[in-house]
């Protein structure tokens, strides 16, 4: 029954006098339900949030509830959800700033809006946590000022924050114009030196694997690094001597900036970590000439982020389509190829560039009918899901293909009522293409019968408002809670059904 209250809560169809019964006894999982809902009224909402503050927070951030619904004091979960959204009162933001639990005060250091003298409070907290948050969200100004903190731990935050000015972010790179940071993570309860092994026995230490400290924080710093090389604030002549950084993990993340000089580039791509090149290789600003040269990479997934590069020559990607496995994928290159070059990718001798020419759903219609009729199987399911292809040519797609191409002509959305049900019979069945009827806006009772043979299919098709009643019915005692929810959930679902099942 708990299960079947679950998904009545959150059918859309359920008459309001019900929800106002499923309210008065609701418990934590059904009031998450009934929360979910877009047309509670405000006073459902309100007695929803009274139930606890599991669900008054979602109610907040909807929209549901308002400042004078909330009383800060014994809701203050929800009045931090209003302060995030930007509709709390200043008031409470300042008794919050001094709350005892310092989850709360780290919750309110990342709301936006706050007055002075609480951003003034927080930036001066005994927790780190807390001043940490506050230098992730605050204005530049703050973060100017938390970049000096003696803690390293803020001023990683204070890299990360997109609104740090540039010049303060380059200084926290190299120190230079900063006191040395005094404090991080690991030396607040380790003594040094000290590093953080992968299996660490204590359960309640929440420092990260490889946390180090031998009196530089090193593994903050680094951190610091990662965050700064992220931040597209970050000036790009603050970063790039980090080409030459021995972290890997740095490289990459300095191969994936949009600001990077050619210099720089080119040095990249000769790096010894594929993870370095694969990076590099999908960033629009390497210029065509270093294409090319990446495109004979000896690793696949450099080339595979190749293949995905906006600005990727044509010319490219038949080789790399062929030597690469990029699966069925639109690439970007081909979403913006012009129709001239579609014309040639559909004539293109290569089967694999042609599958990915047929991801696109805004092909000619000549187009997709040579796509539609191509020898190759891997070409047929990519343009079968392709919207204005008819009846009679997806019933062709199947004899010819068969198996193979079953799911992806059943995702096709003008797919006709007769052929899901043709398609629903098919022999050998394919479980992929149950689920895609199941799903299907044009499915029929007699298609969404035979998908509830299969497991995973079942539990979408009891949610489909097609399916007959005597079968939902049925389903809300399946062994598959799942299942169950989905068929209490069914807009579908008769009214005297519904009322028979609230309590």
């Amino acid at each position: 029954m708990h299960h079947v209250l679950c998904g009545l809560a959150a059918n859309p169809a359920l008459p309001t006098e019900l929800v106002d019964r499923l309210i008065g006894m609701a418990d934590a999982d059904v009031a998450s339900a009934l929360a979910s809902r877009e047309d509670l009224s405000h006073a459902q909402a309100v007695a929803l949030a009274g139930l606890g503050e599991e669900t008054a927070v979602p109610l907040a951030y909807k929209g549901k509830l308002t400042a004078a619904d909330i009383d800060p004091v014994t809701q203050p979960h929800a009045a931090l959800a209003l302060l995030d959204e930007g509709v709390g009162r200043p008031e409470w933001a300042r008794l919050l700033a001094t709350d005892p639990v310092v989850e709360r005060r780290e919750k309110l250091a990342g709301c936006p809006g706050l007055p002075p003298d609480v951003v003034k409070t927080l930036s001066a907290d005994p927790d780190v946590r807390v001043v940490a948050e506050l230098a992730l969200w605050t204005t530049p100004d703050t973060a100017t000022r938390l970049a000096r903190h003696p803690h390293a731990e803020v001023r990683s935050a204070v890299a990360a924050n997109e609104a740090t000015p540039p010049v303060v972010l380059a200084m926290l790179i190299t120190g230079e114009g900063l006191p040395p940071a005094q404090r991080c993570l690991v030396c607040d309860r380790e003594a040094t030196p000290f590093v953080h092994g992968p299996h660490c026995p204590r359960p309640d230490c929440d420092l990260l694997p490889g946390a180090a400290c031998d009196g530089s924080h090193q593994s903050t710093v680094h951190r610091l690094h990662e965050e700064a090389l992220r931040n597209p604030a970050t000036p790009a002549e603050s970063v790039v001597g980090f080409a030459d950084h021995p972290s890997p993990l740095l490289r990459r993340q300095l191969a994936a900036r949009s600001d990077l000089p050619r210099p720089v580039c080119a040095r990249l791509a000769a790096d010894p970590s594929p993870g370095v090149r694969a990076e590099l290789a999908e960033n629009p600003v390497i210029g065509e000439a270093l294409m090319h040269g990446m495109a004979a990479d000896r690793d696949p997934d450099v080339r595979r982020s190749l293949a995905h590069n906006p600005d990727v020559p044509l010319g490219l990607l038949p080789s790399l389509a062929t030597a690469t496995k990029i699966g069925s994928t639109l690439l970007p290159r081909i979403a913006a190829a012009s129709p001239d070059e579609v014309k040639k990718l559909a004539e293109s001798r290569h089967p694999a560039l042609r599958m990915l020419l047929a991801e696109r759903r805004d092909l000619p219609a000549e187009i997709v009918d040579a796509l539609a009729a191509d020898p190759d199987a891997k070409v047929v399911k990519s343009i079968a899901p392709h919207p204005g292809l008819s009846d009679t040519r997806l019933r062709a797609m199947v004899d010819h293909h068969g198996v193979q191409v079953v799911a992806k002509v059943a995702a096709n959305p003008d797919a006709s009522p007769a052929l899901l049900e043709y398609l629903a019979r098919h022999q050998p069945p394919a479980h992929k293409a149950f689920r895609e009827i199941a799903r299907h806006r044009k499915a029929t009772p007699v298609a969404l019968l035979a998908c509830l043979a299969d497991k995973r299919a079942r539990r979408i098709a009891a949610a489909h408002p097609a399916l007959p009643p005597t079968a939902m019915a049925d389903l809300l005692g399946d062994d598959d809670w799942l299942v169950v929810e989905a068929a209490a959930a069914n807009p579908s679902l008769p009214h005297a059904v519904m009322s028979e099942l609230v309590p």
